[in-house]
């Protein structure tokens, strides 16, 4: 099936279309899995297009290699959005909600881990919601392979940890 994405303007329509509605700047890979909704664009269109918006400062690129949209951007994302065919913008919006879905889930939960000068470690483990934290805690466990099994646990199942947490706590004593 062909798709619908005729020339290297519209491409870049469609890549300012997708950084006006990210929920965050994001490195190349994402945008580049967020463009290729449409069949007729290949890699190396995209990688011009994208290089493109950054030399004419409609997207920023930082030194960690994210990208975001800049006012001249999004001003010009307003104005040409409805030009992309609406069977793009249906999938392509599909494709953001999960992607947002994913970036927002990074934002919520996070775990980190520390040694410590005795030799333990320190696994630091938050999660928050839309209004800010719900669950700051600090494990020392003994080794590196727990620290990591507690931290990728805690990314697995955040809420399960927070709920287990609150019904222990809670609990009657025996």
């Amino acid at each position: 099936m062909p798709g619908f994405i005729q020339d290297k303007l519209e491409i870049k329509f469609l890549i300012l279309y997708i950084a006006a509605r990210v929920v965050e700047p994001v490195p190349f890979d994402a945008i580049l899995d967020l463009t290729l909704c449409d069949e007729a664009i290949d890699y190396f269109d995209f990688s011009d297009c994208l290089a493109d918006l950054v030399r004419t400062e409609h997207l920023t690129l930082s030194d960690d290699g994210l990208y975001a949209l800049t006012e001249k951007g999004r001003r010009n994302s307003a104005i040409c959005e409805s030009s992309l065919p609406y069977s793009v913008r249906r999938r392509c919006d599909r494709n953001l909600e999960d992607w947002n879905r994913k970036l927002r889930r990074r934002r919520q939960v996070k775990s980190s881990v520390e040694k410590r000068p005795n030799g333990t470690y320190t696994v630091k483990l938050s999660l928050n919601d839309d209004k800010g934290g719900v669950m700051d805690l600090r494990l020392m466990v003994p080794d590196p392979a727990q620290a990591k099994a507690v931290s990728r646990r805690f990314q697995q199942s955040p809420e399960k940890v927070y709920s287990q947490l609150i019904r222990l706590l809670l609990a009657e004593e025996e």
